[in-house]
C-alpha cells in the first residue's frame, strides 16, 4: 500500500527538500501533489525523475490525499491547516502556528514518538523549530541518563533558516562587497555578509526574541518542563547548517567519555569528537546529511556536574524536511494511518 501526498509550499527551500527526501528514502507515494500559492500555479518542480506542475492551494481538494506536508509559513498554516485536517488527511506542519496548541502533538521521532497517538485530535502534527530539533536530539539521551537541570544555548543559524530570500541576500551582499552590487540589507536588519546578527525573530518585552522563546517552550513540551533553559539566537553568514554551543548542568556527575558513549548509541546522533583538526563537525560537513552531529564534548568546571558540547545539523534536512518525513514514517509504523511497506527506515 502507498500514500497520496501533498506538499504545500512546494516551490520553497523546505518544500523542495521534503520532496527530495520522500524520494530519497523511498517513502511509498502513489500520488504526489505539489501545492503553492495562486501566483506559482503551473510552476514546475521535481519529484524524483518526474516533473510536477504546482497546483493552486485555494482550489485543491485535500480530501483526495492522505498526508499533507505543510511548509508555506505561519499565516498560511493558520488559515489552512485546520481546514485541511477536517477534510481527512493528517497535516504535518513545519510552521510555528500550532506548536504550542495542547491538542497538537509536537514531535521529534527520536525524542517523543509516543506523542503521535494524539495526532487525530485535530489531524495536525507540528514540526518543531529547526534549532530546537537538533538540540533535543542531542539532549534526550543525556537527560535520560543523568537528568539535565539547566541548559545554556547559543545558536549560530544559517541564512537558509530565513528562506530563499535569506540565501539570496547573503549571496548578493557578498558579491556587492567586492564591488559588484548593492549591499543594503533587505531581508535581515543588518548586513549579514561578513557579519553576525544577534537577533532572529521579534523582540519580546523580556528582551529575548520569539525565536529564543520557541526553543525553551518547545523543549519543555517535548522533553521536560523542569529543565531551565536560556538561549541566544544568532544569524551567521553560512548558507546551510545550524550550529549550537550547548552547556548542560546535570543532576549527577557525568564524564565526557560516558556522554560520548551514550550519544554514540543514541538514534539520529553521530559523534565526531577528537582533539585534532578533523575531530569536530562544521556546517559544511553536515550539509546534505541526516544526522545531528555532536563534537567538542568536555567538562564544564564552573558548575558541579557540567558538560559543554557543540551540536551541528543541516537545518533544511533534520531541522525541517527530514523530521517531517520521519513523522510521516512514524504515522505509518504506528498504524495511525494505514500501514505500508517497501521503503527503508531512516537511520543515521
Amino acid at each position: 500500500m502507498s500514500y497520496r501526498v501533498a506538499v504545500v509550499g512546494a516551490t520553497g527551500n523546505v518544500g523542495q527538500e521534503m520532496m527530495n527526501i520522500l524520494e530519497e528514502v523511498r517513502f511509498p507515494v502513489s500520488e504526489m501533489h505539489a501545492i503553492a500559492s495562486r501566483k506559482s500555479k503551473g510552476v514546475e518542480v521535481a519529484f524524483g525523475d518526474r516533473t510536477l506542475k504546482c497546483q493552486d492551494l485555494e482550489s485543491f481538494d485535500f480530501s483526495t490525499v492522505d498526508i499533507v506536508l505543510m511548509s508555506a509559513g505561519k499565516e498560511v498554516s493558520k488559515a489552512w491547516s485546520e481546514k485541511i485536517g477536517k477534510a481527512g488527511p493528517i497535516v504535518i506542519d513545519n510552521s510555528s502556528a500550532f506548536r504550542m496548541d495542547p491538542d497538537v502533538p509536537l514531535i521529534v521521532p527520536e525524542v517523543n514518538p509516543d506523542a503521535v497517538k494524539d495526532a487525530t485530535k485535530k489531524n495536525i502534527i507540528a514540526n518543531p523549530n529547526c534549532s530546537t530539533i537538533q538540540l533535543v536530539v542531542a539532549m534526550k539521551p543525556l537527560h535520560d541518563a543523568a537528568g539535565i537541570k539547566r541548559a545554556v544555548v547559543s545558536t549560530y543559524q544559517s541564512v537558509s533558516g530565513a528562506g530563499k530570500a535569506g540565501m539570496d541576500e547573503l549571496w548578493t551582499q557578498t558579491k556587492a562587497i567586492y564591488g559588484l552590487g548593492d549591499a543594503t540589507p533587505k531581508k535581515f536588519p543588518k548586513q549579514i555578509a561578513f557579519n553576525v546578527i544577534p537577533y532572529i525573530g521579534d523582540f519580546r518585552d523580556d528582551g529575548y526574541t520569539d525565536e529564543e522563546a520557541k526553543m525553551w517552550a518547545e523543549t519543555h513540551k517535548m522533553l521536560d518542563p523542569n529543565i531551565k533553559l536560556t538561549v541566544t539566537c544568532v544569524r551567521v553568514p553560512v548558507f546551510v547548517g545550524h550550529s549550537e554551543a550547548v552547556t548542560l548542568e546535570f543532576d549527577r556527575p557525568i564524564a565526557p567519555d560516558e556522554a560520548r558513549a551514550i550519544l554514540r548509541d543514541a538514534p539520529g546522533v553521530q559523534v565526531i569528537d577528537k582533539q585534532e583538526h578533523d575531530g569536530y563537525v562544521t556546517p559544511i560537513d553536515a550539509a546534505g546529511e541526516f544526522a545531528v552531529y555532536v563534537s567538542r564534548i568536555r567538562k564544564d568546571p564552573t558548575v558541579e556536574h557540567g558538560l559543554s558540547l557543540w551540536v551541528v545539523s543541516d537545518n533544511l534536512r533534520k531541522g525541517a524536511a527530514l523530521n517531517a518525513v520521519q513523522i510521516a514514517q512514524l504515522l505509518d509504523e504506528t498504524g495511525v494511518i494505514k500501514p505500508a511497506d517497501g521503503y527503508r527506515s531512516i537511520a543515521v
